[in-house]
């Protein structure tokens, strides 16, 4: 599996540091769990966000253009639309 890289403010970075270090363990494996242990605590909020977005999508390029950009069919409309492919 390729490791992808990841940005982290300096305090963050500390902070991973220093439970690894405590932990005996790595600093990527402390982001690992972490990472696993937030998204398994957010989980509920994660999948209505996911499924409200799905219920956006009709499956037009307008639809993915208003969800995207977070508008309104009317805002979009005063923006002057969006060309469906043919």
């Amino acid at each position: 599996m390729a490791n992808a890289p990841i940005k982290v403010d300096a305090q963050t970075d500390k902070l991973i540091t220093h439970a690894a270090h405590f932990l005996g363990t790595s600093k990527k494996d402390v982001v690992d769990d972490a990472v696993r242990e937030y998204i398994e605590n957010h989980r509920d909020q994660i999948q209505r966000g996911a499924l409200e977005a799905l219920g956006q999508l009709d499956g037009t390029a307008a639809g993915s253009v208003r969800l995207l950009a977070k508008l309104s069919p009317a805002e979009l409309d005063d923006l002057g639309g969006v060309d469906e492919p043919k």
